[in-house]
């Protein structure tokens, strides 16, 4: 293993390699003052695909490895392809359990998914309603409609804006975020082009808080994140310090355009197999599992021969339901293993034969 790598991909934790970052090369580079913002801890999202044992054996190839460390250095985000199950989403928690970067920012793409539904949401109808109820509540006490009674409540904007997960892992923080923008190739075409700039320049404006930034007092606005606290913006701006560690997933159902790719560091991931496989199994079910569970395994990997498309978790799903329910004391227990092997092996696509 290089000597040069951050993230070493052993399964463990080593909080304090980040710090053995180097500064950013000159174009990479981001000044914007570090704000007071608490990063909560790592939560279920990553315990359930990480599962609740780590064990010593290496997650990830030398070559996956040296991919992610260039993105770790160049602060640019890390394209991700490959078949389903091959691991593509876990990459983001097992880079932030390691090197302890906080809760993954989750941005899951649809067909709908549009560039501000990553940054930040306005709720417009929520703050007039509100107004409405203020000015309805003073004249109803006073007989006399008064907006300026209300109007402190009302027209505090940052109660109604939040940011999104991308908005989120732009906020000047210390330490970088890291952000998983899962199954991008899902999005409308328009997408990969308009996250250009914003991955490019680390920040982008929220003109709600553009539009009164030079009003009395409304300068700094506080807005509620992805994370759910509250971060101050200034000036309507939201500005990055430290880039965030930015996972783009894609189940190549699309090509992407090429502005969008000069800009990132694409690593292909295959399914796991060997010693991979083996610390996937044991990180679910704990040390030895892997060879406790071997008549599974070598059907899996038997099952694979055909060149159909079988991902990792049906793997899985076949050891868990076979420690609960191969017990039926009449049948032999090997023999409820195959059939339930067999029953939840079944391959994605037929594949070549």
């Amino acid at each position: 293993m290089s000597d040069w790598f951050i993230y070493r991909g052993t399964g463990g934790p080593d909080p304090d390699k980040i710090g053995e970052l180097p500064e950013p090369p000159p174009w990479r580079r981001f000044d914007a003052p570090a704000v007071p913002y608490e990063v909560p801890p790592l939560d279920s999202s990553t315990a359930r695909r990480l599962g609740a044992r780590r064990v010593p054996l290496p997650v990830q190839d030398d070559d996956t490895l040296e991919l992610i460390n260039a993105a770790l250095y160049l602060r640019r985000p890390l394209l991700v392809t490959g078949p389903p199950g091959a691991g593509k989403s876990t990459l983001a928690h097992s880079i932030a359990y390691e090197l302890d970067l906080g809760r993954v920012l989750e941005w899951p793409i649809v067909s709908r998914s549009e560039l501000k539904d990553g940054l930040y949401t306005y709720d417009a109808i929520g703050r007039l309603q509100d107004a409405q109820l203020d000015r309805a509540h003073v004249t109803g006490e006073s007989g006399a409609s008064d907006d300026s009674a209300g109007g402190n409540r009302s027209s505090d904007i940052g109660r109604y804006l939040k940011l999104g997960p991308l908005g989120t892992a732009l906020v000047a923080s210390e330490r970088p975020r890291v952000l998983l923008i899962d199954e991008l190739d899902k999005s409308d075409i328009d997408l990969p082009n308009d996250l250009l700039n914003v991955l490019e320049e680390g920040r982008f404006g929220i003109p709600e808080l553009e539009r009164i930034a030079d009003r009395p007092g409304l300068e700094t606005v506080e807005i509620l994140t992805d994370d759910g606290r509250r971060v101050p913006v200034t000036n309507g701006q939201v500005r990055c310090r430290a880039f965030p560690f930015v996972v783009m997933t894609s189940n190549r159902e699309r090509e992407f355009p090429a502005p969008l790719m000069r800009r990132c560091i694409p690593l292909t991931l295959e399914a796991p197999r060997d010693q991979r496989l083996a610390a996937l199994v044991q990180a679910h079910f704990g040390t030895g599992s892997y060879d406790d569970n071997h008549d599974i395994v070598d059907r899996f990997r038997e099952a694979e021969s055909d060149g159909a498309l079988r991902p990792t978790d049906q793997l899985l799903n076949a050891i868990f339901l076979a420690q609960h329910a191969a017990r039926d004391a009449s049948r032999d227990i090997a023999a409820q293993r195959a059939d339930i092997a067999q029953l939840l092996m079944q391959p994605l696509d037929p594949g070549p034969r």
